[in-house]
């Protein structure tokens, strides 16, 4: 993995004057100047200490004059190429909440700043720093939970999937409306999918391994076919009446999860997860051997909802299950190999957040939405796919999807000498799986049914997509074929 620079910025474009005192710092402002306590302070402060900032992840911080000018020079090339604030989303047809990209006339004033020496100004103009919650950028939790035992990473090997059980201990019911993820050796996690179990079957499966946690999938503890079977089955759906759910779904579920270079999100009003009080929390983590001896002890925050949410939420990947119904198969050399693929909404729904996942060799990703009367806007265009930084990007306000709209997913992939991130030099021939030097890949959608009464028949449409999938394309032969049945444990 290449090396990243880490800082989020925005700025302002202030105008001031520049002078020098006894100290050397500029104090008496030029009117045309441009000065740290004026034009850079409020939005170092504002966006790039929210990670800038000690406990979090970025190497270094940004909350003084002195932080920022020991690395202007760095930060007026990374945000003039766009490496930084990070956010690989380029425009699409419907405003993002808590945009990062900057505008043009931002990035000349960063620039402006810099090439003036990077003047201070008038420190009494100082804005105060905004208040931030040491570790938790949503706040306080309502609870923290972490590992009890640290999984040590090895310095070299293949990528390794573990799993966690972490205890919750909660004595009613609860709805979730955030859950925040705080890895305590990030150069090695590369991602977190966390589940719900109240069958202590991942209890019995941890106490039979002797190291922390206990081998895993991508798919979590019961693995990508048990993600299969939970897709199939319309175990994508969450946010359903308590009252209404079989012992099954309240015994087993999801709370989403957390990948590299993401930020804990909250949820929209009136939509949670449900946790029952019996549930363990499951970590299904993915490390990514560094060259350096790790150990992992996840931390966890969970953050309530007020009440029952008011209605389900679906989430609906194209293709489904990162592209492994695909045979994904890409030549060494090979530089524009593409998967797509289509689904037709079966009910008005809306749409809150989009996202995309895959890994090292993907380059460009897509997703449309074609309505009935033929006008097709975008709302996920990522143009320079980074392995290293994969994030969700919620909507504004909701997008409305009448029935009939096509949506339609591509990913393009880059199997040749020139990606500067493929990690195989020579190329060689990367073929569907789970490790970090395969490949895989889906754009996702959430969305709910504008009519809450239609969201089961949007729930069953999309399982049949699955089905359909599976049967027809080429990838599910070599999954059963890579993925044996296993014998039972016995008791």
């Amino acid at each position: 993995m290449g090396h990243r620079v880490w800082f989020t910025a925005g700025s302002i474009a202030v105008v001031g004057a520049l002078g020098l005192i006894g100290s050397g710092r500029s104090v008496v402002q030029a009117k045309d100047s441009v000065t740290f306590t004026e034009d850079v302070a409020p939005i170092v402060f504002s966006r790039c200490a929210t990670c800038h900032r000690p406990g979090e992840a970025a190497p270094f911080s940004l909350l003084t004059y002195d932080d920022v000018k020991r690395r202007g020079t760095l930060i007026a090339k990374a945000v003039t190429s766009r490496a930084m604030p990070p956010w690989k989303a380029v425009v699409s047809d419907y405003a993002y909440k808590d945009d990062r990209r900057l505008s043009e006339n931002e990035i000349d004033t960063i620039k402006r700043w810099v090439d003036a020496k990077m003047p201070e100004g008038d420190p009494a103009k100082l804005p105060a720093m905004p208040p931030f919650t040491p570790g938790w950028q949503l706040g306080p939790p309502d609870l923290v939970v972490s590992m009890s035992e640290a999984f040590e990473v090895p310095a070299y090997g293949p990528d390794i999937y573990r799993n966690f059980v972490v205890p919750l201990n909660l004595t009613e019911d609860k709805w979730v409306r955030a859950v925040d993820f705080r890895p305590s050796a990030r150069s090695v996690v590369h991602h977190s999918l966390f589940f719900l179990d109240g069958t202590g079957t991942a209890r019995k499966a941890d106490g039979r391994d002797s190291k922390p946690g206990f081998p895993g999938e991508m798919g979590g503890f019961s693995g990508a076919r048990g993600q299969l079977i939970r897709m199939l089955s319309g175990g994508n759906l969450a946010g359903r009446n308590a009252n209404s759910m079989t012992d099954e779904s309240r015994a087993v579920g999801t709370l989403g999860g957390w990948a590299l270079g993401a930020n804990a999100k909250a949820l929209p009003d009136g939509l949670a997860f449900f946790v029952p009080k019996e549930a363990d929390l499951v970590l299904s983590t993915h490390f990514h051997p560094s060259g350096k001896t790790e150990h992992e002890a996840s931390t966890i925050g969970l953050y309530f909802a007020s009440g029952p949410p008011t209605q389900a939420f679906a989430g609906l990947a194209l293709p489904p299950l990162f592209g492994v119904f695909e045979g994904i198969d890409i030549p060494a050399g090979e530089k524009e190999y593409t998967i797509r693929d289509s689904f037709t909404l079966p009910v008005d729904a809306k749409a809150f957040n989009v996202g995309a996942h895959a890994h090292y060799l993907a380059k460009r990703m897509k997703l449309t939405a074609t309505f009935p009367d033929g006008a097709t806007k975008t709302l996920l265009q990522i143009d320079d796919w980074d392995f290293a930084w994969q994030d969700q990007y919620p909507f504004e306000q909701y997008v409305a999807l009448p029935k009939g709209t096509r949506l339609d997913g591509s990913i393009t992939y880059d199997n040749s000498p020139e990606n500067p991130r493929n990690p195989s030099n020579p190329p060689k021939r990367v073929t569907w799986g789970e490790q970090s030097t395969d490949e895989m890949g889906s754009v996702g959608l959430l969305v709910v049914a504008a009519n809450e009464d239609e969201m089961p028949e949007l729930q069953q449409v999309y399982a049949q997509h699955v089905r359909q999938a599976a049967m027809t394309r080429p990838g599910l032969r070599r999954l059963m074929q890579s993925m044996p049945l296993r014998q039972p444990q016995r008791q």
